[in-house]
């Protein structure tokens, strides 16, 4: 096919009033067009790469297991009606980006293969609302889908609060976690500040003998021989450095209980522009404890701009994904920490030199109580938990790993938040 019939062909996918997907082998959205982004209102430069059902949970049903071992297994074309089931996805607005009431859908599922031999599989979606206000079978279908959305609806506030429970527990067994790590590090600088007071009450006293003999010396003499005794040469250096070293301890403690302060509102709900190296530097800070024992942490920090973001959440993202790097690491190894942005996405990326993790391992990382961890070293939520706050923020977490030499997990965020679905010029967009 030559460039202008593959510019009419693109022109009419983009134009016609029919959802078109195209999946890969491992059903991973590759794309879709207008009518799919502005009826979803959902991104398509959001969704790509990223498995069908965890754009559309809806979809992983029986019926789409059914489609896919007949196109997969035997090569067909399978088409459902409309009235066998009311739709596989939800598409919840019309093509002008307004609400819209259930669409009744018809699909059509298919195998193809890419121009270099990649097998690849289309999903129509046919709008059958229209015609199905005039079939008999109407009624019955609208009551099984007002039904349907009732027990979604049910489920969706039962997930919601199961969800905030899970959240909320992470968050507990996190700060138990940390807990004895953030002591430690503030009874370090305390310890030797507390020593430091010690020994300067001791040097105080000396000094007040030398001062109070001032009065009752028999001559200058008498008072320089009781400065020797005292060792008042060395007294006065040592306080400087006693008070410097002191003074050094404080702001260490106070830069702890900033960064705890920094990291500690869980609660927030509103986004708002923030600076994420700050915010690395603090989850940073928070858990040095877990980290400092186990890996040498490397900062390749490139240039970002400031991202609207729940900060906390993405603090409480970067404090799992650091914890589990240390848990990866048998020994002592390293952590590298890096960021950069392209166009309008940035990203966060932690790497380390751990164990890996097994390839047929991966696609399960991010299910709640899922953990490779030995018992009773994790909860199995942590991944879970981070998976949903990138995805709340329109995000998405790619991971790579190799066994025996370590895992990267990159952390991708739009740099500002969408406020409205796509319109028709930017919805079919894709890279």
């Amino acid at each position: 096919m030559d460039s202008r019939q593959s510019e009419l062909a693109s022109a009419l996918v983009e134009h016609i009033e029919i959802g078109v997907i195209i999946l890969d082998a491992e059903l991973r959205i590759q794309y879709w067009n207008n009518f799919v982004a502005q009826c979803s209102g959902k991104r398509l430069e959001q969704a790509q790469q990223l498995p069908l059902t965890h754009i559309f949970p809806e979809a992983d049903s029986h019926c789409l297991s059914k489609m896919l071992a007949s196109a997969r297994d035997h090569g067909e074309h399978v088409y459902t009606e409309w009235h066998e089931t009311p739709y596989l996805i939800d598409l919840p607005f019309d093509t002008s980006g307004k609400p819209a009431p259930p669409m009744l859908q018809s699909t059509l599922l298919f195998p193809f293969k890419r121009s270099d031999g990649q097998p690849l599989f289309g999903l129509i979606l046919y709008d059958n609302s229209e015609l199905a206000r005039d079939n008999q079978q109407l009624d019955t279908v609208l009551q099984a889908l007002s039904s349907k959305q009732i027990e979604q609806e049910l489920l969706i506030m039962k997930l919601e609060k199961a969800n905030a429970q899970l959240m909320q527990s992470e968050k507990l067994a996190a700060i138990g976690q940390l807990a004895a790590g953030v002591a430690h590090e503030i009874n370090n600088p305390i310890g030797y500040v507390f020593s430091n007071l010690q020994t300067l009450a001791g040097y105080v006293h000396d000094l007040l003998r030398i001062i109070d003999a001032v009065d009752g010396a028999v001559s200058l003499e008498e008072l320089r021989q009781l400065k020797r005794s005292l060792e008042y040469d060395y007294i006065r250096s040592d306080v400087e450095a006693l008070i410097g070293e002191s003074g050094d301890g404080i702001e260490r403690v106070k830069k702890i209980i900033a960064a705890l302060k920094d990291f500690s509102h869980f609660e927030e709900d509103e986004f708002r522009l923030a600076d994420l190296h700050r915010g690395l530097d603090t989850t940073l800070n928070v858990v040095n404890n877990e980290l400092k024992y186990k890996a040498e942490v490397v900062k390749e920090y490139g240039q970002l701009p400031a991202v609207e973001c729940m900060p906390s959440q993405i603090n409480q993202v970067m404090m799992n994904l650091l914890v589990n790097a240390a848990h990866a690491i048998e020994k002592f190894g390293r952590i590298t920490l890096r960021s950069g942005h392209e166009n309008d996405w940035v990203w966060l990326e932690v790497e380390d030199t751990g164990q890996g993790i097994a390839a047929h391992l991966l696609n399960r990382i991010y299910e709640p109580f899922f953990t490779t961890k030995p018992v009773g070293k994790g909860t199995g939520l942590g991944l879970s938990l981070s998976y949903n706050i990138v995805r709340k923020h329109n995000g998405r977490i790619e991971v790579f790993s190799t066994p025996g030499q370590g895992t990267r997990f990159r952390v991708w965020l739009p740099a500002l938040q969408p406020t409205q679905p796509p319109t028709n010029e930017d919805a079919g967009h894709h890279e």
